[in-house]
């Protein structure tokens, strides 16, 4: 090969398949995004613990781990396109179930439809990464995922925007008085099931209005005409494909790897919002912050995509696993608006982190393991229902020892990135 060939991210002839399934990762980011404030919201408004609301993120991220091998399995019978379209249906009809549910006023209801909302994001994420790195040539295959999921932020700002500025500031059970101490803790029953049904009308709106808008991205997608896999006629069962991704140790290890990454990085925008409640701002600006975290993050993403032309992915991942070992080593020691900075700071970090896990780990897998492959590290986003409740549960301590609880919890973050930059290290020295 001329080493002076240009390799191209992204051909002409893959264009506009690859513009329609991008457009998924932002579809799947406002979700995302949405959903994490709704965690303190529904602690406020359904009078519930935050161990319990971080309920939430159980069902959110659990819906990952319940469909993910099933996903693969169905693009394995079927094709990446047939998995797009179920992926949709489900998304829309979780979304959708959100009328009821604001109807009924219970918090299981809600916790149903974000679980099968989840199903469809499943789909989406099992079938939409290995099809972007499938659309090109192998050498820019990391690359390009990065740059597809450079767009998943994008629809996370959408959704912090939409959560901000629609939801939150609406929200009549956050307003405080002129001491700063919640309004609605104060009522009686009867002014709080008037404030109640107000509120969750409020939450219930924009994920209709999501519902609707995937139905339309649904019927897009489903007239438009997309590359074909390819297909293997004498690929082995899955149960061989699974034995041999347990035996390859980069693969393994990815797993791991990014099922930590989900966990921090969840944890992290998650629980800001009680970060910043912690130091006696609300709820509504407090989600102004994840916005700017998200913008970093987003910033961060295409500046490090870029950066992968001249550093390697491997060695890139490990300097910024540990610059946000850095920045969450501040969250816990340093209290006030400069530990707030520095957790903001983190997202600058996060941001090329599941891409490049994700890209590490399948690189080198055959064609037929790949589709199981990436089940496993969709599967690995299960870390993102997990560790939340654990750090809800240390928030709700108040104190420890001499830290406010608060602080303490993003211990967990911590180790995370930890690992994260540990698996780095090894991709570099033993797996290259």
């Amino acid at each position: 090969m001329n080493k002076a060939e240009k390799i191209p991210v992204v051909s002409k002839e893959v264009l506009i398949p690859f513009i329609l399934i991008t457009s998924l990762f932002a579809l799947w980011g406002f979700a995302n995004d949405i959903t994490n404030p709704m965690v303190a919201a529904f602690g406020t408004i359904m009078e519930i613990s935050t161990a319990k609301a971080a309920l939430v993120q159980f069902a959110f991220y659990g819906g990952y781990a319940t469909m993910a091998i099933p996903a693969a399995l169905f693009v394995r019978k079927y094709s990446y396109k047939k998995g797009i379209l179920f992926g949709l249906t489900l998304y829309a009809i979780g979304a959708l179930l959100f009328y009821p549910a604001a109807q009924f006023e219970v918090f299981g209801f809600f916790l149903g439809s974000l679980y099968i909302l989840t199903f469809g994001l499943a789909f989406l994420e099992t079938t939409a990464n290995p099809y972007i790195l499938s659309m090109g040539d192998e050498r820019t295959a990391t690359r390009r995922l990065n740059l597809a999921q450079a767009f998943n932020p994008i629809g996370s700002l959408c959704g912090m925007f939409v959560a901000s500025k629609f939801i939150l500031t609406a929200l009549d059970s956050d307003k405080r008085n002129e001491i700063g101490e919640l309004i609605f803790t104060t009522l009686d029953e009867a002014q709080k099931a008037l404030i109640r049904t107000h509120d969750l009308a409020i939450i219930r709106n924009p994920y209709v209005i999501l519902g609707v808008v995937v139905l339309l991205m649904l019927i897009v997608i489903s007239f438009s005409k997309m590359p074909r896999q390819a297909k293997n006629d004498n690929q082995g069962s899955a149960l061989d494909s699974f034995r041999r991704l347990v035996k390859n140790g980069k693969y393994r290890e990815g797993v791991f790897a990014q099922l930590f990454y989900v966990a921090a990085q969840i944890m992290c925008w998650t629980f800001i919002i009680q970060y910043a409640d912690n130091l006696g701002i609300t709820k509504a600006t407090a989600q102004n912050y994840n916005i700017i975290a998200m913008s970093i993050f987003l910033s961060s993403r295409f500046i490090s995509t870029f950066l992968m032309k001249y550093v390697n992915s491997k060695k890139l991942l490990t300097i910024f696993a540990i610059g946000a070992m850095i920045t969450t080593f501040g969250v816990i020691f340093i209290e006030g608006m400069l530990g707030l900075y520095m957790l903001i700071a983190t997202s600058a970090f996060m941001s090329l982190m599941f891409p490049t896990i994700y890209g590490i780990a399948l690189h080198g897998l055959s064609e037929e393991d790949t589709t199981l492959g990436a089940a496993g590290l969709v599967m690995a986003i299960v870390g993102g229902a997990l560790m939340p409740i654990l750090q809800g549960l240390i928030i709700d301590m108040e104190s420890i020892g001499s830290f406010a609880s608060v602080n303490f919890s993003f211990i967990l973050p911590f180790i995370c990135f930890c690992f994260i930059a540990i698996y780095g290290y090894r991709t570099i020295k033993v797996y290259n």
